[in-house]
This record gives C-alpha cells, sequence and structure tokens, in this order.
C-alpha cells in the first residue's frame, strides 16, 4: 500500500467583468513562485475550513483592493488537474459583475489592466485561465 498521503488541493479565480464588457486581468510579478509575467486573475489557494465565497471575496480584496458581495458571485465552471510539482489541484472560477474604477495591487501582481475577454486569449496566461474565459465568452455571448 502506498503511504504517500494524496489530497486535493482547491484554488479559486474570479473573473471581475464591468458594463463594458471588460474584465480584470492582474500581472503575476517577476517574483511570483508560478507563472511569472504571466496574466492572471484575482484569487488562491482556499483556506482549510473556509466558506468558498468568503475565500475569493477575501482573494479580490487581497490582491486587487475590490470589494465583492456573495450575492454578485456565480461559481460557473472548474477544472482540475496536476501541477509542475505533480500536486493535484482543483480550480474553481467565478464571475463577478462590478462598477468600479480603482484597483488596489498587492505585492502579488505588478500591472493591471481591462480588457475584453478576446483580448485577454492573446495575453501570456496559464492554460485554465484561457479555458475559464473561453466558458466566460460562451456565458456572455453579448460581451
Amino acid at each position: 500500500m502506498d503511504d504517500i498521503k494524496k489530497y486535493a488541493r482547491v484554488t479559486q479565480k474570479v473573473i471581475i467583468y464591468n458594463d463594458d464588457g471588460q474584465i480584470l486581468t492582474l500581472r503575476r510579478s517577476v517574483t511570483a513562485p508560478t507563472y511569472s509575467l504571466n496574466w492572471d486573475f484575482p484569487g488562491g489557494n482556499l483556506d482549510y475550513g473556509e466558506d468558498m465565497k468568503q475565500g475569493i471575496i477575501r482573494e479580490a480584496a487581497e490582491e486587487a483592493g475590490v470589494i465583492l458581495n456573495e450575492k454578485d458571485l456565480c461559481a460557473f465552471d472548474a477544472v482540475s488537474g496536476f501541477s509542475e510539482s505533480n500536486d493535484f489541484w482543483v480550480t474553481i472560477c467565478y464571475k463577478a459583475h462590478v462598477n468600479i474604477s480603482k484597483v488596489t495591487l498587492s505585492y502579488e501582481h505588478d500591472d493591471f489592466k481591462w480588457v475584453k475577454p478576446d483580448e485577454f486569449l492573446n495575453l501570456s496566461a496559464a492554460v485554465r485561465n484561457k479555458k475559464f474565459v473561453e466558458k466566460f465568452k460562451n456565458l456572455h455571448a453579448e460581451i
């Protein structure tokens, strides 16, 4: 029997979009442990015992200074797979419509911009994030 304890890490992302159909993307800093200088969305690991929605609300506030409300969040996709270090993870993706203009970055990111979903697909970004944007586009064909 295998003595290695197996578990899944749970991470979350949120696609924040505005009235103009643009989505908020953050660039990971050069010191990021993975995907440095790639474009990303607010999100991160769900803490042990943490409520899912409270977790993504916390991450959006920490990473972008964006305050989300539970009622504005909608989980719309999830993917799973193995990381480069062979950890198994599950990522849940939410969407949230906001009316904000101010973004305050944490140390984890060095730039941000609002882009149309098709523009995001041309940026340097993780494959899972591009898949989330494709699904988001299908749900919001009018954007």
